[in-house]
């Protein structure tokens, strides 16, 4: 499909190409999704979409499977690109105020229903063989780095945080431009750096990458945009797709990654994590005194 069309028309495309596949509530929901505004559709749960077109929610998510966006943050995804570099942030805020409204219920409602919407779509993300690869990578390192700047820094604080506690050496980086090459020093062969990074592509990860390659550490990409570009640069690239509206926390996905990463770290050698978990304990109590338990515990 040509670059020259915009994300609409796009989708219009893509809309006629299948369309004699879909079934008659499929079709609604198509004939909505061309005709309606893109900031429309941005700051709609598959619920409303559901409303919107008399269908239900799970249609919207299996139409937008049919369509090629994996559901619906991936459309989102797709439509946010025009529209955040051509309205401004402030007017953009205005806009999502706007249209969440003033109802205290529907505004919890409404961000509970974009982070499951997100954390679905991550999950049908899910490449064993890449999380397979970055788990061998980050657990066999000697030591590891953890890359994350702007709103990507608090996914790579609490990946290093929780490595540290497992007895794994590690430690976030959050630096850009020319203080980077400082922390940069030290990346060694056998080490790890893991790359949360949800779609700009900064020089920073660039000239990250291209270190880790020169000194022989392995690089793991955590990503909602940027795998395709460092396809066989890295030793894989696990999806946590951003929020295309702002409603949610940028690094929501990206935690949750780096739980999973955890986790799957810990079923490799239990005895180690445990180890240092009862050392940690330990080192508490000294610092805070032991833990009173009382009969709700």
């Amino acid at each position: 499909m040509e670059n020259s069309l915009s994300p609409i028309e796009q989708l219009r495309a893509v809309v006629k190409q299948v369309w004699d596949e879909l079934s008659p509530a499929e079709r609604a929901v198509c004939q909505f999704l061309v005709s309606a505004a893109p900031e429309q559709i941005l700051f709609a749960s598959a619920q409303e979409l559901g409303t919107a077109t008399g269908t239900s929610n799970a249609t919207v998510i299996r139409t937008m499977q049919r369509l090629g966006f994996g559901g619906l943050p991936g459309l989102k995804r797709a439509l946010a690109t025009e529209f955040t570099s051509s309205v401004a942030p402030d007017v953009r805020l205005q806009q999502r105020i706007s249209h969440v409204g003033h109802d205290l219920s529907d505004i919890w409602t409404r961000v509970f229903d974009e982070a499951f919407e997100r954390i679905e779509h991550c999950k049908r993300l899910f490449d064993q063989e890449a999380f397979t690869r970055a788990v061998s990578v980050v657990a066999a390192a000697g030591s590891v780095l953890v890359y994350g700047a702007g709103a990507s820094e608090p996914a790579a604080r609490h990946l290093a945080l929780k490595l540290g506690r497992r007895g794994h050496r590690a430690r976030a980086i959050t630096a850009t431009g020319f203080v980077l090459a400082d922390e940069l020093l030290w990346l060694s062969h056998g080490d790890a750096v893991v790359i949360f990074q949800p779609g700009r592509r900064l020089k920073e990860i660039d000239v990250l990458i291209d270190r880790a390659r020169a000194v022989g550490a392995g690089v793991v990409l955590v990503s909602d945009e940027l795998g395709a570009a460092f396809e066989g640069k890295v030793e894989a690239v696990l999806s946590a797709p951003h929020t295309p509206t702002g409603i949610t926390a940028e690094p929501l996905t990206g935690i949750i990654v780096a739980d999973a990463l955890l986790l799957a770290i810990d079923s490799l050698d239990e005895n180690r994590s445990v180890a240092y978990s009862h050392q940690l304990t330990g080192l508490r109590e000294q610092l805070l005194g032991p833990r009173r338990v009382t009969p709700t515990d």
